[in-house]
């Protein structure tokens, strides 16, 4: 998928509303990155592509409309803040609250949701130290493997709570090694930007 496909991806999708925060999202990505490591540099040409649409993809496997959404490890905002912009129109009882460790990623996030008009609740700290977030959603992108995902979500997902998590070609093996401690009801979707990307949901996570 190149740039012209990703944004057209989007476009069929979402309002023109949307698309003008997430135009702003990304021209703020590029000039934050100048400053900070917000991505890997060389995905910048592509943004829209390897990061908007990348994480816009989880925003329909959602299966609830409203609750708390907890993006662990938020990083340059993603997935959480993509899906947050879209939220905005389409699921605006959704609540979204962000666990990142680093100071300046926060404020970048916090920068972004002033710029683009969201309500977002930005946590200054690691996730393992975070008091338990009760959360109905959870995602995370290039945060850890599928184990460690599992362990750290354990203690702030909501009983029916659902875990989305972006993972890369070594989804399958990532899987044999967590259902080693854990059980859980898994599904896995083809990824719409990478032939061998992934999106892996999980419920009714629990300890082996």
């Amino acid at each position: 998928m190149n740039e012209a496909e990703a944004k057209a991806y989007l476009a069929d999708r979402v309002s023109r509303e949307t698309m003008q925060r997430l135009q702003i999202y990304v021209d703020m990505l590029i000039k934050w990155q100048k400053a900070i490591n917000l991505v890997a540099p060389g995905t910048l040409p592509d943004a829209w592509a390897r990061h908007i649409v990348d994480s816009a993809q989880i925003f329909p496997l959602v299966d609830k409309t409203q609750g708390k959404w907890l993006d662990m490890g938020s990083g340059g905002g993603f997935p959480g803040l993509v899906c947050a912009i879209l939220a905005a129109e389409a699921a605006p009882l959704i609540d979204f609250h962000f666990i990142e460790s680093d100071l300046r990623k926060c404020a970048f996030l916090r920068d972004v949701a002033r710029q683009t008009n969201l309500s977002i609740h930005v946590m200054s700290r690691r996730i393992e130290d975070a008091p338990p977030q009760n959360a109905d959603i959870i995602s995370a992108r290039a945060l850890s493997d599928l184990s460690k995902l599992c362990t750290l979500s354990y203690r702030h997902l909501a009983t029916d709570g659902q875990c989305l998590f972006l993972k890369g070609q070594s989804a399958a093996q990532e899987i044999d090694s967590a259902k080693e401690s854990w059980q859980m009801s898994l599904t896995a979707y083809p990824s719409v930007t990478s032939d061998d990307g992934q999106i892996i949901e999980i419920k009714e996570l629990r300890r082996a």
